[in-house]
């Protein structure tokens, strides 16, 4: 991997509705040591062949190749990234690229305890941790583990290890977990992190989808207001999925309204599983294999020109278009039918980090 002068700035490349190419997700692993029931439908995976899984050199190499066209932000992913090996190595690699601005991670927490140290160590940037119950009861029958209390230790470790705005994202389940949203803040508040509320989305592998399980951003404002009084929201310019609110006392909290209000206008984000597929929308049922022309050694300019070309096509709107079914009648059917995630694990969100 090449390391690139300070100065040196990127062309900005857009996309049919000239929506830049600015973030990145990468997808380290599609493994997981939790079973969520808004990802994870089954409790056995046919997983990616190991052999199809991308090196730390070679993801370097694509995100590189990546920001020579204008990405300044990179998230670790997975499935659960900390399942990768060695993932500070491979935070060390990336902070040798001058053009990250911003290299963030998300996780289930679960090690974060005995790994948070050595990731601030290394350069990361920033992390989020899902935590969608302070509840153990309800964590076990979500995730089908048994692992609550390492979660909790992971965000400790984080705070103890000095990251700074750590976020915690909660999927809101009516019926599930939506009489926590305050304590929710209230532990936000303990642990110095911003809590951010993700209406239940129908994507693949939520498989228990319904829009009558979805807690939409109006009924989450209109809860927390008769707890705390007044919610403003925060005005500022941002393509960040989550639109910020603050409660009197001052402390912000985020909600990414998905379903209810998709933000597909502004999204400069795109995902490259670890085997090498790039998609360009979250909702997108095809990928562009980049690691096929990379083994085969196809020349630096060439794969960048492949990379350019798939963004400048790109005309995604998946949230957009799973919303419109509403006017037909048509939302409750589901995005992938459970077969067809069998016949491909690409499918699924924890393959493609959600």
């Amino acid at each position: 991997m090449s390391s690139l002068p300070l100065s040196e700035t990127a062309p900005v490349v857009g996309d049919v509705f000239g929506r830049p190419l600015k973030s990145l997700r990468l997808s380290v692993t599609d493994r997981c040591n939790l079973r969520c029931k808004y990802c994870m439908p089954e409790e056995d995976y046919t997983w990616l062949p190991r052999e199809t899984i991308l090196s730390f050199e070679e993801l370097a190499t694509l995100t590189d190749l990546f920001t020579e066209l204008g990405v300044d932000k990179v998230r670790l992913t997975g499935g659960e990234p900390l399942l990768r090996k060695d993932l500070p190595i491979f935070v060390r690699m990336l902070t040798r690229n001058r053009r990250i601005k911003d290299i963030a991670l998300t996780t289930n927490g679960v090690l974060m305890a005995d790994q948070a140290e050595a990731l601030h160590y290394a350069g990361l940037h920033r992390v989020t941790v899902s935590l969608d119950t302070l509840r153990p009861d309800r964590f076990r029958a979500l995730t089908r583990r048994d692992m609550h209390r390492q979660v909790l230790e992971g965000i400790d470790a984080v705070v103890r290890a000095g990251f700074q705005n750590l976020k915690l994202d909660t999927v809101a389940i009516k019926g599930f977990n939506d009489d926590e949203l305050a304590d929710l803040i209230e532990y936000g508040k303990h642990v110095s992190a911003e809590v951010r509320f993700i209406e239940y989305m129908d994507v693949g592998g939520a498989t228990e989808w319904s829009m009558d399980k979805v807690l939409s951003r109006a009924e989450i404002l209109d809860r927390l207001s008769r707890r705390y009084g007044p919610v403003e929201p925060v005005i500022e310019e941002s393509s960040a999925p989550a639109q910020r609110f603050t409660l009197p006392d001052g402390t912000t909290f985020g909600i990414i309204a998905s379903t209810t209000s998709p933000f597909c206008a502004t999204c400069d984000r795109s995902r490259l599983t670890a085997d090498g597929l790039w998609y360009l929308c979250l909702y997108a049922k095809d990928g562009i294999d980049l690691r096929a022309p990379l083994r085969a050694g196809v020349s630096r300019d060439d794969l960048i020109a492949l990379i350019r070309a798939g963004w400048r096509q790109r005309k995604d709107r998946g949230a957009e278009e799973r919303k419109a079914l509403e006017r037909f009648g048509l939302r409750e059917a589901r995005l992938i039918e459970i077969e067809r995630l069998r016949e491909d694990p690409h499918l699924e969100m924890h393959a493609r980090g959600g």
